[in-house]
């Protein structure tokens, strides 16, 4: 009968990795392709945008409602269906023949994949014993974590040698298998109480008010000039409006949809504040990467996902890890020796040029790997360490919207930061390529000698050399913005290190004991 139990164990646990590797995967794995989306799909860089942004919009808001939706329909029917939802809009994502079915398409996946994540954390803290708990946080972060990191390589390899409709018609196998699997061994807790009252139709429309106006400006703001814009002005204010009602609403509510009490949890809100951090960080270094090795260093996309490989292998390397580590080291020790890991990795990566070679990026990336790795898996502990069984889904939904959220700014920011720094440092290097400048007449005259010895005219060979001249400005400002978002990286990460001391230092041990 152990042997049995054991075995239901790690079936379970494969069951539901399956599930929020799937979710997870989809998040990045998008952004390798879409140079090539675009051509199909008739839109614009800043309207392809929207494909990312859709599917997160739609993740965060159904995320926190989870708790009291698994309360009403049952945990297993509820993610049974969530996993048929996800496959199924999986395959019409591939399908989609426009932006705006794409779009639809992507907010059905994101509601979908919004419930594998958190649901998944609930379930595998339940099925390991109290002494594993930091193993079950590195067995999640396989599924969360590595998804968004091993995205660019898959993506990129797909799209190369198949077609971009093939990152999303490769979720059908898995999610088939998956079903199949919560079918036979996902169960019901206990402890789950069945919801039969009235639904709380206000707190859930204000969440979808306030979370989904707060996406919009997220999504529209770097393409309107954030809040020079009437648009983005009122969105705010709804975003704004709409959440705080909603606080005032949940926190006063009997019954709530979304129990914010737990915030009162210092240890979860410190931790989930920390793990937003790692994600604004994770997504949008994500984010700019590809533009980065593509647009700048000419990379195919194969290839820019095999030059961010090396993060990939070193996260899984520190999971594997971290779990056993966290009863050792505590939470506050790995969270500073992975924040302080990404500190010098992205100073690094903030003090690159356009000679950078792969190796340049080879042991950054190896650093920012183990950080990610060692971070993710004690704030995720840290986070949970103190919640009631009963409670355990609710604090799931939030801390994973909290992350999600803060994954949004991330990609927003670094977006708004690269495209302003490009501006600015344009115009910097405009100011020092003019005629009183020997540097650049002498690079002028000599490009404009060399193409009249090709055979071009005079007039001709000028402009065509200012041409050139405008192209290296463009590049070299280019690269001083990049520089500008990793070094903002950099700083964010520094910010939080003074919230580690603050934070319980809860560990796992054996016996089911924590101290």
């Amino acid at each position: 009968m152990a042997f049995l139990r054991l075995h239901h164990k790690w079936l379970t646990i494969l069951t539901v990795m399956i599930g929020s590797l799937m979710a997870s995967l989809d998040v990045s794995i998008v952004n390798v392709a879409m140079p090539k989306m675009r051509g199909t799909l008739g839109a614009s860089i800043e309207e392809m945008t929207s494909i990312s942004t859709a599917y997160i919009l739609s993740a965060v808001i159904i995320m926190p409602l989870t708790a009291f939706l698994s309360s009403r329909f049952g945990r297993k029917r509820f993610y049974m269906f969530s996993v048929a939802l996800f496959t199924a809009a999986s395959a019409l994502c591939g399908l989609a023949w426009n932006l705006e079915s794409m779009i639809a398409f992507r907010v059905l996946q994101g509601a979908g994949g919004g419930i594998l994540i958190p649901v998944a954390q609930a379930i595998l803290r339940e099925t390991l014993p109290s002494g594993e708990r930091g193993k079950a946080m590195g067995i999640y972060g396989f599924g969360v974590v590595l998804g968004p990191a091993v995205g660019p390589a898959l993506g990129g390899w797909l799209t190369d040698h198949w077609s971009w409709q093939w990152i999303f018609y490769i979720n059908l196998p898995f999610g088939i298998l998956s079903t199949m699997l919560v079918m036979r061994f996902i169960e019901d807790p206990p402890h789950l109480v069945r919801g039969k009252g009235k639904p709380d139709f206000a707190g859930i429309v204000l969440l979808m008010l306030g979370l989904g106006a707060f996406q919009i400006m997220l999504e529209k703001g770097p393409q309107n000039d954030w809040f020079q814009s009437e648009f983005i002005l009122y969105t705010a204010v709804v975003s704004c409006a709409g959440l705080a009602l909603f606080a005032w609403r949940e926190l006063t509510a009997d019954d709530p949809a979304v129990d914010l009490r737990i915030f009162r949890n210092r240890n979860f809100a410190l931790a989930t504040f920390v793990g937003g951090i790692l994600s604004l960080c994770l997504f949008g270094s994500l984010f700019i990467l590809p533009f980065f090795l593509q647009n700048l260093l000419h990379y195919p996309a194969y290839d820019s996902g095999l030059a961010v490989l090396p993060r990939t292998v070193f996260m899984a390397l520190s999971l594997l890890s971290a779990g056993r580590l966290y009863s050792k080291m505590g939470p506050r020790w790995m969270i500073l020796i992975g924040t302080s890991a990404n500190v010098v990795s992205f100073f690094q990566f903030s003090c690159f040029s356009l000679d950078v070679g792969y190796w340049d990026l080879f042991f950054p990336q190896c650093l920012q790997g183990l950080g990610f790795g060692f971070i993710f898996v004690a704030v995720s502990a840290a986070a949970m360490s103190s919640i009631e069984k009963k409670l355990l889904t609710s604090a799931t939904g939030l801390y994973n919207v909290v992350r999600q959220v803060c994954g949004s700014i991330g990609i927003a920011l670094s977006g708004t930061l690269l495209t302003r720094g490009e501006e600015g440092c344009r115009s910097m290097l405009i100011r020092h390529v003019t005629e009183y400048k020997e540097t650049a007449m002498e690079l002028l005259g000599t490009v404009s000698s060399h193409l009249a010895y090709q055979g071009a005219d005079p007039v001709t060979a000028k402009e065509m050399a200012l041409k050139l001249l405008d192209g290296i400005v463009v590049r070299h400002s280019s690269m001083l913005s990049f520089n500008k978002v990793f070094f903002v990286i950099t700083v964010l990460f520094l910010l939080s290190m003074p919230l580690i001391p603050m934070m319980n230092d809860v560990r796992f041990k054996s016996g089911n004991q924590m101290t």
